[in-house]
């Protein structure tokens, strides 16, 4: 008997003749309480339980086994859970077969799908599809008809192996071939493009929060994925530059923004129209507001208004107009950002008045929602063809680099730093839990924000041109 995390278990090594058969060398058992006086009492009982168990697993090996310890459990398990084991019993010069009953064991499959359907999980609809997608990659990968009890470290440890080899968008790449027949090919160097070892680690991330939740359930006594990661190869800080001054050029002188044949098909094309559209805004927005893509995508008509007397974009999942499809990253995203005098000049306010005469809810409608109701996915493809036609492509930027710029302008303008994280949306580092000092005090004023927001200047690209 041992203490972990306030809770006794009970601990028994797996004796050697039917390790084989169990997949494990140890077996766990929570014996559900933090007192040592109640944890001695059950603990025969729970001993009497395992010992019934291995006794199980002898009789379906075919191995001699000592019935009494099957039938003294067979005798408190309800009729209807009772499930007719045969074994063998010595009696005599003759062995004759002996019924034992055993309990049925959930597959990991049926305990996953208790997991996602858990209505006590608060999960935003972003993080119920991340979990989803791991539980179809980890089924898939271990298999559903694996018994809960079996889930050991090696399962963990093939499934690592496993997305190490797996190509991007495998799933919509090779629909006829499972994720290991995918990552076998490119393990054989017939594919490649395979996904990262960030992304390998936000799967196994997800697989153990499964985990955990299945200790807490007790389908199982411990979690087996427990500090397992693959090393990144590419520093946190490293992976998503800001765009160089050059590229900021290159996308604001565009045609877009000089003048195009149209904004739909043909915005790369030299041309007379200046459109003013969600292709034209969102990039302004983004570089001025540090906002996510989603976040700026998902705007309605009224997320730009005046909050103590300042015009502010108005970051929040609520709808003064009844939508219903916005959806934020963390907690922290829910915020206020002034608007920046230079977003006035493009025009923006004219705009935003101009949709809502026209009876609009949001202020970028022409974006489609994505087959999960994300309005991002479309406008980062656009965006990703945009920079290759405008000459801005280049590695480890994208959308998101406009973040990166935008904390930089905070760091350049000296903005206080509980300041610049209030505004971006940033988490401090540490847990919002344990950080006790963030529930004190009224927060940021909206004009001390304002006040910082009026100091950056953007000297790194000229957007003359794009004033009205």
């Amino acid at each position: 008997m041992c203490l972990r995390g306030g809770q006794f278990y009970l601990r028994r090594r797996v004796p050697h003749d039917v390790r084989a058969h169990m997949g494990r060398a140890e077996i766990w058992r929570s014996l559900r309480t933090d007192s040592l006086k109640c944890a001695v009492r059950r603990f025969p009982l729970i001993v009497s339980q395992v010992e019934a168990e291995i006794e199980g697993v002898r009789a379906q090996a075919g191995l001699a086994v000592d019935p009494m310890l099957l039938a003294a459990v067979g005798a408190a398990a309800p009729m209807a859970q009772r499930v007719p084991v045969f074994t063998m019993a010595s009696s005599g010069p003759a062995e004759q077969p002996v019924i034992s009953p055993q309990l049925p064991l959930l597959t990991f499959g049926e305990v996953y799908d208790r997991y996602i359907n858990d209505p006590t999980r608060g999960w935003s609809v972003r993080t119920r599809n991340s979990y989803d997608t791991c539980r179809k990659l980890a089924v898939a990968i271990i298999g559903a008809d694996l018994p809960m009890r079996d889930f050991a470290r090696s399962h963990c440890r093939d499934f690592i192996e496993t997305l190490r080899f797996l190509p991007k968008n495998a799933n919509k790449r090779f629909p006829h071939l499972s994720p290991r027949q995918a990552a076998t090919k490119a393990r054989d160097g017939k594919l490649d493009n395979l996904i990262s070892s960030a992304n390998v680690n936000a799967y196994l991330t997800d697989l153990s929060s499964f985990l955990n939740w299945a200790v807490q359930e007790e389908y199982l006594d411990r979690n087996p994925a427990r500090g397992l990661r693959l090393p990144d190869e590419i520093a946190k800080r490293n992976k998503r530059f800001p765009f160089s001054p050059m590229q900021l050029k290159k996308i604001f002188n565009a045609p877009l923004y000089r003048g195009c044949v149209d904004g739909e098909r043909n915005y790369f094309l030299p041309g007379t129209e200046r459109p003013q559209n969600a292709r034209f805004w969102i990039p302004l927005i983004a570089l001025h507001t540090g906002m996510r893509l989603n976040e700026i995508c998902q705007l309605d008509v009224t997320d730009l208004r005046a909050v103590d007397g300042i015009q502010c974009f108005v970051v929040s999942e609520e709808s003064l107009v009844g939508s219903t499809d916005k959806q934020l990253k963390t907690r922290t995203s829910e915020r206020v950002i002034p608007v920046h005098p230079n977003l006035f000049d493009f025009g923006l306010l004219q705009f935003v008045e101009k949709r809502r005469r026209a009876g609009e809810r949001k202020l970028f409608g022409e974006i489609a929602p994505g087959p999960r109701g994300i309005r991002a996915v479309a406008l980062s493809k656009w965006f990703t063809l945009f920079t290759r036609k405008a000459g801005a492509a280049q590695d480890r930027t994208c959308f998101h680099s406009f973040r990166h710029n935008f904390r930089d302008e905070l760091r350049a303008a000296r903005i206080d730093h509980d300041v610049a994280l209030a505004i971006g949306g940033w988490t401090n580092g540490a847990s919002t839990k344990s950080n006790a000092s963030e529930n004190y005090g009224r927060g940021h004023g909206v004009k001390m924000l304002h006040d910082a927001i009026v100091r950056l200047r953007f000297a790194d690209v000229d957007l003359e041109h794009l004033k009205t």
